[in-house]
């Protein structure tokens, strides 16, 4: 029976998707759920899976190519499948073999580990088998980082005893470098963040203002607590747990910051849902982590390293990158000092976090190292006045100076 590989249904506001990569080429056997095609749209890549173990009859959309819902992707012949197919869960065991000579899957057999689409890619582009990577993301996965030590490794061990010693050039003679470029089109992800941030600069009046936090506290009380909290709740307790409850204070004493724009209205929200930027192989995203306000410091903690941890994988959903109300960004983790954050848009506002660097501060009349930040709020001045913005920024770094107002919430 012929079965017709359609793409599926995309994203709510997505049109069309690319087609990055075909798993499987005509002819090929596929298990029942194997994953024959990677679809990539302006946000996330989507996994097309087999309906039936058979043959890959006919591929009729080839990589690169912009594809639709519903479009037909491939034919697919329903039988036996491949030599990948899993043994049915009614079979004897140990299963008979498919075929005079080939050996029968035993209960130990090694199972291919659990990669994302961008990991596949670069196993493909190296020319390696996913088995031979030692993954060490959640359940065996394997990730970017994996592969990448794994080419270093390999690359370091291609000397052998008996090898020719090698060859030792002169380095203080002058080695002339060849000039060449190399031109590679935006991925869609790439293409879409480029346009909101170019939409967002000639839309909204973006104005950046700035201050500085001393984290002593929040430093000393995590000191204090780190170890009792992860034993306790089995999830690290990182600093934007801390700032994410600092913001929504502010957010509740000026409601403007929380709001968006449509058109000539602005909409006010009377609940938080914060978007945490996060860096990922595949560019910059943006999870949303719901109703922060009512999130225990745990709870957050958890809903973010999982949101990360999906945002690297490439397996998070269009809804998880959508309808934040206000955005928080780490720029300090790659070493930022100071700079101004681009909207979020339709946001009105969004909060930089910068390095901590330990600086000379006049603390009750004496001069002391203090750990320090900058902070930037850049915020949207149609709807945002100065006064409030700069009050936000204060109330921010009243929270994190005195941690203790966090639990009062005064």
């Amino acid at each position: 029976m012929s079965i017709e590989i359609k793409v599926p249904p995309l994203p709510e506001s997505v049109s069309d998707a690319t087609l990055v990569a075909w798993h499987k080429k005509t002819g090929d056997g596929v298990a029942r759920d194997e994953n024959l095609v990677d679809l990539e749209t302006d946000k996330v890549v989507l996994e097309v899976p087999a309906p039936s173990a058979g043959t890959l009859a006919e591929i009729r959309i080839e990589e690169g190519a912009t594809v639709s819902a519903g479009d037909i992707l491939a034919v697919l012949e329903a039988g036996e499948g491949g030599a990948e197919a899993l043994p049915d869960a009614a079979a004897p065991d140990p299963a008979p073999a498919a075929a005079a000579g080939t050996p029968a899957l035993d209960d130990g057999a090694e199972r291919s580990p659990k990669t994302s689409p961008a990991v596949r890619r670069l196993l493909e582009e190296h020319d390696l088998d996913a088995t031979m990577v030692n993954g060490t993301g959640k359940d065996g996965r394997i990730t970017k980082s994996d592969v990448m030590a794994f080419l270093k490794q390999d690359d370091s061990s291609n000397v052998t005893p008996g090898d020719p010693a090698p060859e030792i050039h002169d380095d203080s003679a002058p080695v002339a470098l060849e000039r060449s470029e190399r031109r590679v089109p935006m991925t869609r992800l790439r293409a879409r963040i480029a346009e909101r941030l170019v939409d967002a600069q000639q839309t909204a009046a973006m104005l950046t203002t700035f201050n500085e936090v001393d984290l002593t506290e929040v430093m000393a009380l995590r000191k204090t607590y780190r170890d009792q909290f992860e034993a306790r709740h089995g999830v690290r307790l990182g600093f934007m747990s801390f700032f994410a409850k600092a913001s929504i204070e502010g957010l509740k004493k000026f409601p403007v910051i929380n709001a968006s724009v449509e058109g000539t209205d602005i909409v006010y929200h009377n609940y938080y849902d914060i978007g945490i930027a996060v860096s990922s192989d595949r560019g910059l995203m943006v999870p949303v982590l719901r109703d922060v306000d009512q999130m225990s410091f745990a709870e957050f903690e958890a809903e973010l390293a999982a949101m990360a941890g999906k945002a690297q994988e490439g397996t998070i959903g269009m809804e998880e990158l959508t309808g934040g109300t206000f955005t928080i960004t780490n720029g300090g983790i790659f070493g930022s000092m100071m700079s101004t954050p681009i909207l979020n848009q339709p946001q009105s506002a969004i909060l930089g976090m910068h390095s901590i660097q330990q600086r000379p501060m006049v603390v009750d009349g004496e001069i002391k190292a203090r750990p320090m930040m900058y902070l930037a709020l850049t915020y949207d001045h149609r709807i945002i006045d100065g006064r409030e913005a700069v009050q936000f920024l204060v109330t921010v770094k009243e929270q994190l100076e005195d941690p203790g107002r966090l639990l009062l919430q005064i």
